[in-house]
């Protein structure tokens, strides 16, 4: 077990509000987290290739601000976090193309093995049980929690996902993907405009993103090491764990499914399909809003998640 130190990010607009450490939480897998503020747990898991500085600074300080203790992390395979390069390289056209015609897909590991992972994280910081918040593929690991975890949750709330199904990969608009899985930058100021681009490209018609801060952001994760080959088994795992729209059905805990009407990478209609799949679950969908979480939506959101945090304590 590593010792506590404080972060000191360039990005983060009150860097001491985190405290930063490293945790062994599979064979040969450390990950790096923060932890902000006091109170209930709330795990943030971020989407593909995503470091844990994409949560936000100020965002996670209004979450802190509700009474809750904000941990986030660098998954697997990206950031500070144990990188998997003796694990083989997935094609990007092959993993693809088996997904959509329903055949097996090989990867590395699954969304099973990131959600392993979170809870090892959880353990390792003495956290018995979490409200969990995943975002995009983020999401994905969540409801695998959720699943087969379920005595870890308090609440789940899962942003901009999927329950797994082929069909909301068909309805990815090629635009989205052409963007997703654009030649990553080769520089840290390349990083910055990829960054914006990406989360325009993305976004809605409502929300103007954050150029500054994304600019930032996508510099410093640079900086701190982008693997895109640890993107490429992130979505060698989304491709091979299928479908989980059955086993949602089992999910009891309190949930909140987040999405935006107009998500060009994940559909509206798969933030449906999930709130339709878990018992009682709460769909809230946002007008305007794309595949990114800007400024605009934090206080909603941030509001949100703490009304759906709330059921689980009555």
């Amino acid at each position: 077990m590593s010792e506590l130190r404080t972060a000191t990010e360039a990005a983060t607009s009150a860097p001491s509000a985190w405290t930063t450490g490293t945790a062994r939480v599979a064979a040969g897998v450390d990950v790096t987290y923060d932890v902000m503020g006091q109170g209930a747990p709330l795990l943030l898991i971020m989407g593909i290739g995503a470091q844990r500085i994409f949560w936000d600074d100020r965002f996670c300080a209004q979450l802190a601000g509700k009474g809750f203790r904000v941990i986030r992390f660098d998954h697997r395979d990206i950031g500070e976090s144990s990188r998997l390069n003796h694990l083989p390289v997935p094609d990007l056209r092959r993993t693809m193309l088996r997904r959509l015609a329903g055949l097996h897909v090989d990867a590395p590991y699954t969304l099973s093995d990131m959600a392993r992972d979170a809870m090892a994280l959880c353990s390792h910081l003495g956290v018995e049980r979490a409200h969990v918040v995943g975002c995009s593929m983020g999401g994905m690991v969540a409801q695998h929690v959720a699943i087969e975890h379920p005595s870890r949750l308090l609440s789940l709330t899962s942003i901009m996902s999927a329950p797994g199904s082929r069909r909301f990969l068909v309805a990815t608009r090629p635009r989205a993907l052409k963007t997703l899985f654009s030649p990553p930058p080769r520089t840290a100021d390349a990083a910055g405009d990829h960054a914006v681009r990406v989360f325009t490209e993305l976004g809605g018609s409502r929300y103007a993103p954050d150029a500054d801060a994304l600019r930032r952001l996508g510099r410093l994760a640079f900086e701190r090491g982008s693997n895109p080959k640890g993107f490429l088994r992130h979505f060698a795992a989304i491709c091979a764990s299928g479908s989980r729209t059955k086993a949602l059905a089992r999910v009891a805990a309190p949930t909140l499914v987040f999405h935006g009407a107009e998500d060009p990478l994940i559909p509206a209609s798969a933030g449906r399909a999930t709130a339709r799949a878990i018992p009682g679950a709460r769909l809230h969908v946002v007008p305007g809003m794309g595949h990114h979480l800007p400024p605009g939506v934090w206080h909603e959101l941030a509001t949100a998640i703490a009304e759906n945090a709330a059921r689980a304590r009555a």
